[in-house]
Formats: structure tokens, sequence, C-alpha cells
């Protein structure tokens, strides 16, 4: 009962800040679009995913949530979530095994629809649990790294179903993928370690949304920013925001906090490792906890001190110096804090609930592949989210809208 009231706590707290998704989920509990609709979700079990799960099941869907992180579950939200009679199948800290055993858990719902964070339940969908997919006929695609394993099946020819990629809407790029990446990161290497940033080097691999994200917090803390990028224009675009731009080869030795935001692996190896300095801090805030390479620290290291601080571990280097490695290499930002505000969620996960409503009356007509959100439920959501806000915005005259459309007016 504890565990549960304090689940019910979280939530409310969270669904404070998430207007227009309380707003939507209102508007489902009249309309009824999902009725008759299972739904398996592979999410992040937190408080704003929980005002998520509770908005698809005012809408009439039967759910079953598992974790996409073991690190990233809050037990008393997903207590509170099966007291709300949504089937939950995710525990904080579990092995690698018993995270795969909840997605097949949640898969055992024989859902008409998928939700993931990250694609492991689609891969698993189309690897071991092939029996399902004449079952599946939709799914939501929510992080980066989850939509480049998606256009790699659909590519290949590989992906049974259309699958709507929610990350790449305007609103959760700018706001979930900048703003809330940039400030969570931050936040939980701040918990982890209770560092000063301000004066320090802090290099940060990747100059999409996320990594330009954490680059301008850390910038905003005082601290001296070097990025790393294998792409020309984005690093360009580092370079004439005023950051310095070095190969990861030469910020290994100058770095005092490194966070990987690339969304692909061994973005720091043994050979970058092998030259940090004493001290320094390595966070992850990919999806995946692949992108430090965490087993040659392991090899690299003659003495690892687990929990010397909460979500830190310390690698002793032959020399002496040592490493410290955040949440083990996993998202730093929902393992050492508790991921992006629930304002900025509001936004992601009202597009979310919008696209699966979508999804669910157009799926039939969909060949498989990765669809975009339609642009007027990204705008919807932005509309929404300013009303809460109580912000106005100016409105086009139709002189003006003519002037746009026509290209028989000159200057």
């Amino acid at each position: 009962m504890d565990l549960w009231e304090s689940g019910e706590r979280q939530i409310s707290w969270a669904a404070r800040s998430m207007p227009v998704l309380t707003a939507i989920g209102e508007r489902f509990g009249i309309e009824r679009p999902l009725d008759g609709l299972k739904i398996a979700a592979c999410l992040h079990v937190t408080a704003e995913t929980a005002v998520l799960m509770g908005a698809l099941k005012a809408g009439g869907a039967e759910i079953a949530l598992a974790a996409s992180n073991p690190l990233s579950t809050q037990d008393d939200v997903a207590e509170a979530l099966r007291v709300y009679g949504i089937s939950v199948h995710a525990r904080a800290g579990v092995d690698r095994a018993t995270y795969y055993r909840h997605i097949h858990q949640a898969l055992d719902l024989e859902p008409d629809l998928v939700l993931d964070d990250g694609c492991d339940l689609v891969n698993i969908l189309h690897t071991e649990r092939t029996d399902l997919l004449e079952h599946v006929t939709g799914g939501c695609e929510e992080t980066t790294t989850g939509i480049i394993r998606l256009r790699q099946m659909a590519a290949e020819g590989a992906l049974r179903f259309p699958v709507v990629a929610v990350n790449d809407t305007r609103t959760k790029r700018m706001f979930d993928n900048r703003y809330g990446t940039g400030q969570s990161t931050l936040d939980g290497i701040m918990r982890a370690t209770n560092a000063m940033l301000a004066g320090r080097t802090v290099v940060v691999a990747g100059f999409g949304f996320c990594g330009r994200g954490v680059a301008e917090r850390a910038k905003g803390f005082g601290a001296r920013v070097i990025v790393t990028e294998i792409d020309a224009v984005k690093a360009l675009d580092a370079t004439l925001q005023g950051y310095e731009v070095r190969p990861m080869a030469q910020a290994a030795m100058l770095g005092d906090l490194f966070v990987t935001v690339t969304g692909n692996r061994d973005v720091i190896r043994a050979e970058h490792l092998s030259v940090m300095k004493d001290g320094a801090i390595l966070a992850n805030a990919g999806h995946f906890d692949v992108e430090i390479d965490v087993r040659a620290l392991d090899e690299l290291a003659t003495e690892v001190h687990r929990g010397v601080r909460p979500n830190t571990d310390e690698y002793v280097l032959p020399d002496g110096r040592r490493l410290l490695l955040l949440a083990e290499g996993r998202l730093v930002n929902l393992t050492a804090a508790e991921g992006h505000p629930a304002s900025v969620m509001d936004m992601s996960f009202s597009a979310q609930a919008l696209a699966v409503v979508w999804l669910a009356g157009e799926r039939a007509r969909l060949d498989p592949g990765v669809y975009d959100v339609p642009e007027e439920i990204d705008h919807e959501v932005a509309k929404l989210k300013l009303a809460a806000a109580g912000i106005g915005i100016d409105e086009l005259t139709p002189e003006q809208e003519e002037y746009l459309h026509s290209w028989r007016v000159g200057s």
C-alpha cells in the first residue's frame, strides 16, 4: 500500500505539469477511439509515462507495459499502474535476462499496436515472436536510436508493419531532445557526482538535438565545452555557435567530464580511456549502454570500486588514475535523475497519444515502413501547449494568406 500511495503521488505531481495530455485523456474518455484495441508498450516506467498510459486506457485500450531500461523504472509508479488496471512487467535494477523476459510478457497480450522506445520490442517481434506479427498492425517509436534501427529494417524489407516516427516531430526534437535531454542529463550528472561544472572542460560527443541541448546547458553552467562529431555540417554548426570542435582522440586528453549522445556504439574506446585525466567522469545520454565501451574499461582497470556514490563506480587504472563511470554507462538522466521534466514530456506524450489514434484509424491503408507524424498533430500539440500556458500568437490576415500562396504578387 505504501508503494502504491507513493506512486500515486508521483503520478499526480507529474500530471500537474502535463495539462495537454490530461486534456487529451479526458477527450479520449468521451470519444473512446481505442475501444477493443490491445497495446503492448516498451517505455521508461516513470510518472510521466503513467499519465500517457492513463490517457490511452481512458480511450478504451487494454495495455501491457514493459520497461525500456532496467535502471529507469520507478517501482512505486509501476505498482500504482497495476492498481489502475494496467499490466506492468518491470522492476528497477533487473538483469538483462529479466529485462527481456518482461518484454516477452508484455507481448503475451497479443497486441494490435505497439509503442517502443529504442526498438527492442519491435526487434523481438521480428526475431523471436514472429507468431504475433499477424496480430500487430502498427506501432510508434519514441527515440532517435529506435528510428535509426527501424529505417534500417525498412530499407532491408524486414519491417512487417507501419511505424510512426514520433521522435521526428518538431516539438519532440526541439523540446524533448534539446531542452529535456540538456537539463535532465546535467541533473543526473550532478546528483551522481556533486561536481562543479563551472571552469571544467565538458566533452559532448554528438551535436544532434540532444547533444546540442547538453552543450548549451553545460555552457550555461560556465563550462568550457568541446564537441566531437562525425558530421561535417553539425561540426561546422557547433563551431559557429562558439564551441571548440576536436576529434575524440584529442578531446580525451582534455576533458573533465564526457557525455556521449550519439546513438552509436564505442564512441569512447580503450584508446581514449587510456589517456584521460585522473578523476575524469564518464556519462552516457544515448539510449543504449554501448556508447562508452564499458568492457574495455573493465579490462583496463586493476580495481573497481562500486557505488563510491549512488550511481557512480570508480575504475582504477594501472598507473593509479581513476575514471568515474556513471549509471553503469546507461542513460544517466533516467538512472541518476528522474528524466525529462514533466512539462516537456507533456508535449512528447501528447503527440504519442494522438499518433496512436491516427495510426489506429489509418493502419489498414498503410504499407510496412516508417511514417512521419502528420504535421497537423504536431501543430495541435504546440497550440494546446501555448493555450495551457496562456500564450497567444498572431494569425495570418487574408491578404497575407493570399501573398504566401500566389506567385502573381510581386514586390
